[in-house]
């Protein structure tokens, strides 16, 4: 099985450094997942392409497969991916965890097993669109075969989905850019400085160019240990959705548990260390220290769910259409493939299901749909139904359009946009500002703290006091650069709770108690007790990278008063989002609400035009029509 849309794009740089674009035509469908025959509770997921590899899972177990030598696929090796001898990381499990682990596994039920009790909550298949990017030395690895990274990255991306449709997350790779020539951004410094500059590059470039819901760098260069970096809960973002993944010596079976992981953390999922976590085997993928697992723990599951209940993740509602697919479609993969109206999965899944008929993927009789968010009981919902509600003066509410079973895309004010009273910025859909920050650490009592506390505690450059990482040491904040390093609270009633236990530093500094938290979420997780980006840190000025810089970078013109004229706000799109009552895309006339993002509302506002405008003058004239032919008929007599 492959799943890549149709229009799945290959980016290269040529000599001169020149942006290239190619849509190969991949069409000899090598790629399969499935299960072993006649065993419960297996998985397989493998490429024909050159041989045979792949994974295969049965039970707790998970084995590798490949040719033994690349240039013959008539022999091949299977092996056990947790016999295979792997480095440790720097924020690696000790010896103690893995025999501890070890001795448990058998009293484990299966990931499957585990799993299904999650199935009430993650009923809903959400999609990832993940772009890669590999660099200069991983392309030159390759022996600078497009090709052959091509096939890697595909190989890749099928594990990948593999391992995730256990969470009922499907991933579809969307685009793939090779750097042949040169890196387009620098690798030198530590992991963090080289996560900052690709979702650097990524926001103003690669967004612009292709949509996606995160993007994955693949090279060469260890860390010192380190497997992997990304950001926590960013999936959707255009500032920080993205994460870098080592590919050294290992197999692609190997890399693809690294790159599960640092995809997880986008997708809000912490590390399981320090949790009870359980996941039918050895070791879990959010595991600080596993390389190799192909299995999710419950708490992976639980991290999700509290992304998804959050409002997190909502562009992963976005179902791929079945034209913008490129895949082997079959009946019963849960895949809305070409051709088909609804895909229920198994008979027996589909024995829940009073839309969709199994075998046939058409909808029952009478059923209008059989999915989504704008479809209840098999049925439309009309459109103005409130499908995806605002969840803060940042966030915009989406309705349905009475045509579509799909909730429309969502939607934030534009970056820039006053909130809070005016004294802060709308950020990725978020009023940013330190006292709810601080709120959300230590509970609705607590604010910000003076800003001699922000002066003093990260002018030390150390865990508690920093503005990021210079290779592998804190770096000390500058004066002008203080309000964007470590949070500092005060009026601090309780202890935060995140399953996760934080170190806690006070300082006493003037009087002041200064508050501030260190998550210890392993190397490869920024920490999210850094003042938040987008925060206003001054006059004019917002918190981006540990610099306090002019909020001009946002690039916010929306002028509400001229182009939405008082009735809505610019959205993320810098179109008029209007509020209801009033239509686009200039909110000067009645309407429904939403933008013009808000596809298939012409005929809905034509319709609202013909009632409130167009029919109350046909019944005034057919009324004075009326009077004037009982005038006449009096005048006779």
């Amino acid at each position: 099985r492959e799943l890549l849309p149709k229009d799945f794009t290959v980016y290269t740089y040529n000599k001169e450094g020149k942006l290239q674009s190619e849509y190969p035509d991949i069409q000899d469908h090598c790629h399969y997942q499935g299960y072993v025959e006649g065993t419960l509770d297996s998985v397989v997921a493998v490429s024909t392409c050159s041989g045979l590899r792949g994974l295969v899972t049965i039970g707790n177990i998970t084995y590798g497969i490949e040719p033994m030598d690349s240039s013959s696929g008539s022999k091949h090796i299977l092996y056990r991916l947790d016999n295979v001898k792997k480095e440790p990381t720097t924020c690696g499990v000790t010896t103690e965890d893995h025999e501890r682990e070890h001795t448990e596994e058998n009293h484990h039920p299966s990931m499957t097993q585990l799993l299904r009790r999650k199935r009430a909550v993650l009923h809903q298949t959400r999609y990832v669109e993940l772009f890669i990017v590999v660099d200069k030395e991983k392309f030159e690895d390759f022996g600078k075969s497009e090709t052959e990274v091509r096939e890697h990255m595909v190989q890749l991306a099928n594990f990948l989905d593999s391992m995730y449709i256990m969470l009922n997350i499907r991933i579809v790779l969307v685009g793939l850019e090779i750097w042949k020539y040169e890196n387009i951004i620098s690798t030198d410094g530590g992991a963090g400085d080289v996560l900052a500059n690709f979702v650097q590059w990524r926001e103003k470039n690669l967004v612009l160019r292709r949509r996606h819901d995160s993007a994955q760098f693949v090279l060469k260069k260890g860390f010192g240990g380190t497997a992997g970096m990304a950001y926590v809960g960013t999936v959707c973002s255009k500032s920080h959705a993205g994460g870098i993944n080592v590919f050294g010596r290992i197999s692609i079976q190997m890399f693809a548990s690294i790159m599960a992981h640092e995809l997880g953390h986008n997708l809000g999922m912490n590390h399981d260390d320090e949790r009870v976590c359980h996941c039918g085997a050895s070791s879990c993928i959010m595991s600080s220290g596993a390389s190799g697992s192909r299995n999710f723990s419950t708490c992976s599951a639980e991290d999700f769910e509290k992304l998804t209940l959050n409002k997190g993740g909502s562009c992963l509602l976005n179902v791929p259409k079945p034209d913008e697919t490129y895949s082997v479609p079959y009946c019963g993969n849960r895949l809305v493939d070409a051709g088909e109206e609804c895909d229920c999965g198994s008979p027996k899944e589909c024995e829940s299901d009073p839309c969709c008929e199994p075998g046939t993927c058409r909808l029952r009789s009478g059923a209008e749909c059989a999915y989504g968010d704008c479809c209840k009981n098999c049925q439309l919902l009309p459109g103005g139904t409130e499908c995806r509600a605002s969840n803060n003066e940042c966030d915009l509410p989406e309705y349905c359009n009475g045509t579509s079973q799909f909730c429309q895309p969502d939607f934030t004010v534009q970056n820039g946009h006053l909130c809070h009273n005016e004294e802060a910025y709308c950020y990725n859909g978020i009023c940013q500002y330190y006292d709810a920050q601080c709120q959300d650490i230590f509970g609705s009592k607590a604010k910000a703290a003076p800003n001699i506390c922000f002066a003093e505690v990260n002018s030390k450059g150390d865990r508690f006091g920093n503005c990021g990482f210079h290779g592998h040491d804190y770096k000390k904040c500058s004066s002008w650069n203080a309000m964007c390093g470590k949070l500092q609270c005060e009026n601090v009633k309780t202890m935060p709770v995140f399953g996760i236990k934080p170190a806690i530093i006070q300082t006493p500094i003037r009087g002041t108690t200064c508050w501030g938290v260190d998550f210890q979420l392993g190397s490869d997780v920024p920490d999210p007790g850094m003042v938040n980006e987008g925060t206003k840190c001054d006059t004019g000025k917002i918190c981006r990278h540990f610099q306090c810089v002019s909020a001009s970078v946002l690039n916010y013109d929306c002028d509400v008063e001229r182009q939405c004229h008082g009735h809505g706000v610019c959205n993320n799109n810098r179109n008029c989002h209007c509020e209801a009552g009033w239509a686009p895309p200039y909110c000067d006339t009645k309407g429904y609400g939403g933008s013009l993002d808000n596809k298939d509302t012409s005929l809905r506002n034509g319709l609202l035009v013909f009632f409130f405008l167009v029919l109350p003058l046909l019944i005034a004239a057919a009324l004075a029509f009326a009077k004037r032919d009982r005038l006449k008929r009096c005048c006779r007599r």
